[in-house]
C-alpha cells in the first residue's frame, strides 16, 4: 500500500504534463486543482480499501478530473425532454412559455424598463399597474394584483380580509395540492379562522347561511382541482354564494386554481372554472395560477372589486410576494395573446399541446420512429396510441387520446433503460408501462425531435444491439 501511495504523482507535477493542455485552456487553474485533488483523494481511498491494485494512468486521471470539473460547472437547472405525456408537469416546470412571452422576457432583462416609473407623470410609478389593463379587459374585473404564485395569493387575500376573523368554507374543499400545500394550513397561517360547513361530499347553501355570524369576514369557495368526488355529492355554485354574500354584506372569494381562460370544447363536461365567466358574475375576489392552464409564468393572479384589491396592495406583506419584471413581462405577453383565442391556442404551448389532433401526433410519431429504425433496425420499437394527462392538478380524471411509441430493451431491463436515458446530456423523461418504455409525442416539442432521435439511437446501439 505504501509503495502504491508513493507512486501517486504530486498535483504540480501532474499539471505540467502535456495531457493537461486542453483542460487548462478551458477552465481556471483553481478549479482544475480542486477537482484534481478530489480525484487523487479518491485514488488514495481506493488503494487503502483494496479497490485499486495500481495507480491509474495519467490519461485516466485527466479524464476523471475533467468529468469532475464538468459536474461542478454544469448548471443544476437543466433542459429535459418531456416524453411523459403530462402537459403541465409540475416536476418538470409546468407550462412552457410562448415565443412572444420569451421575447418579452429577453427584452425586459436586457434593457431598463418602466417597472416602477410613470412615463406620463415623470415620477415613481406602481409595478402593480402592469398587466392591469389586459386583465380587466379580458375579465371585466375592476382591479387586479399579481403576486409570485397562487399560494401567495390565497395567503394575501385571507390575511388582508379576514385576519382574526372567520372564513366560511366547505369541508369538502379543504384540499391539499402538490408540495403539501394545504388550504387549512394556509388559512391558519394567514391569521384567519376556519369555519367548516357541510360534509366531505355534500354541502348546501343553508350550511353557509347558518354559519354566518358577527365575526364572519369572508365566504370562500375552493376549486378542488386535483381530485373529484363522485356519486352522492352536492356543492354550492359560486353565483349562489355571491347572492348570499350580498344578502349579508360579506365578500365572496373564489380560489379557482388552474387559470382556464378560454373554453376547451373538446373536453366535454369540464369542471374547470372559466376565469372570465366567473369574474363576470361579479365575484368580489377571484385568484388563480399563471403557470397552469393559462400557459404563462409562475404567478398568482388576484382579480376583483377595487375596494378589496386596494386593501391587499396596502398590506405590508405584499412586498415579500411581489413578482419581478421578468414575470410581469411574460405574463402580460401571454395575456395579450388571449385577445384572439384561436391565436392563443396556436401560440401558447400548453394550449397547443392540449388541442393537438391525433392525425398530427401520429404523423410526428411515425417520423420519429422511422428515423430511429433507420439507425437501429433490430430494436423493438412500436408506434401506437397512448393517453396523455393535463397535469398541474387540472382535469384529474381526464385521459386524452394521444399517440407515441415504445421500446422494449433486449439487453437491459426497462428500469435500467429508463435510468440511462434520464442520465443523458439532455435527459429524456419517459414512463414505463407493461414492460416497455413509453414516449408520448404530445409533450415532445418539434424542435426536440432531432435531439431525441440522436440520443435514443446512441443508447439503443450501445445497450440494445444484437452485436
Amino acid at each position: 500500500m505504501q509503495e502504491l501511495m508513493s507512486k501517486i504523482p504530486k498535483v504540480d507535477t501532474l499539471l505540467q504534463k502535456e495531457e493537461w493542455k486542453g483542460i487548462s485552456e478551458k477552465y481556471p487553474s483553481t478549479l482544475i486543482k480542486k477537482a484534481l485533488n478530489e480525484v487523487l483523494d479518491k485514488v488514495r481511498e481506493d488503494i487503502k480499501n483494496g479497490k485499486l491494485l495500481d495507480v491509474p494512468l495519467i490519461s485516466d486521471i485527466v479524464a476523471e478530473t475533467e468529468k469532475k470539473i464538468r459536474e461542478i460547472v454544469s448548471p443544476g437547472l437543466r433542459k429535459v425532454i418531456n416524453a411523459t405525456g403530462v402537459i403541465i408537469h409540475t416536476n418538470l416546470g409546468r407550462s412552457l412559455l410562448s415565443r412572444t412571452a420569451i421575447d418579452a422576457i429577453v427584452d425586459a432583462s436586457s434593457h431598463y424598463t418602466n417597472l416602477e416609473y410613470d412615463l406620463t407623470k415623470g415620477k415613481r410609478g406602481d409595478r402593480y399597474v402592469h398587466c392591469l389593463k389586459i386583465l380587466t379587459e379580458l375579465t371585466e374585473a375592476e382591479d387586479a394584483l399579481i403576486v409570485n404564485n397562487n399560494a401567495a395569493a390565497v395567503y394575501l387575500v385571507l390575511n388582508t380580509l379576514a385576519e382574526g376573523k372567520e372564513v366560511i368554507v366547505s369541508r369538502g374543499e379543504l384540499v391539499e395540492i402538490g408540495g403539501s400545500f394545504r388550504i387549512p394550513d394556509v388559512m391558519r397561517k394567514s391569521g384567519a379562522k376556519i369555519r367548516e360547513v357541510g360534509t366531505t361530499n355534500r354541502t348546501y347553501l343553508r350550511d353557509y347561511e347558518e354559519a354566518i355570524n358577527e365575526n364572519t369576514a369572508l365566504i370562500m369557495k375552493v376549486h378542488t382541482s386535483n381530485f373529484i368526488v363522485k356519486g352522492f355529492t352536492e356543492d354550492v355554485k359560486s353565483e349562489d354564494l355571491l347572492l348570499l354574500g350580498r344578502k349579508y354584506g360579506i365578500p365572496v372569494y373564489y380560489d379557482t386554481g388552474s387559470g382556464l381562460f378560454c373554453p376547451l370544447q373538446f373536453f366535454p363536461d369540464t369542471r374547470e372554472p372559466l376565469i372570465p365567466f366567473e369574474s363576470k358574475k361579479g365575484l368580489d375576489i377571484v385568484s388563480f395560477s399563471g403557470d397552469k392552464l393559462l400557459g404563462g409564468p409562475q404567478a398568482g393572479i388576484i382579480i376583483g372589486k377595487k375596494m378589496y384589491v386596494e386593501l391587499m396592495k396596502k398590506n405590508p406583506f405584499v412586498r415579500a410576494l411581489r413578482p419581478d419584471k421578468l414575470t410581469l413581462a411574460a405574463l402580460e405577453a401571454t395575456l395579450l395573446l388571449y385577445l384572439d383565442e384561436e391565436k392563443a391556442k396556436k401560440e401558447i404551448p400548453t394550449l397547443r399541446m392540449l388541442t393537438a389532433s391525433l392525425p398530427y401526433l401520429k404523423k410526428r410519431t411515425q417520423r420519429i420512429v422511422r428515423a430511429i429504425r433507420k439507425e437501429c433496425g433490430s430494436s423493438d420499437i412500436l408506434s401506437h396510441g397512448v393517453y396523455s394527462e393535463v397535469g398541474g392538478g387540472s382535469f384529474p380524471d381526464l385521459k386524452i387520446p394521444s399517440y407515441g411509441f415504445s421500446v422494449r430493451p433486449k439487453r437491459v431491463s426497462v428500469n435500467e433503460f429508463e435510468r440511462v436515458i434520464r442520465g443523458l446530456e439532455v435527459p429524456i423523461i419517459a414512463r414505463i408501462e407493461k414492460e416497455r418504455v413509453v414516449f408520448d409525442t404530445r409533450t415532445i416539442q418539434e424542435d426536440e425531435e432531432k435531439i431525441l432521435v440522436r440520443e435514443l439511437v446512441k443508447v439503443l446501439n450501445e445497450y440494445d444491439s444484437d452485436e
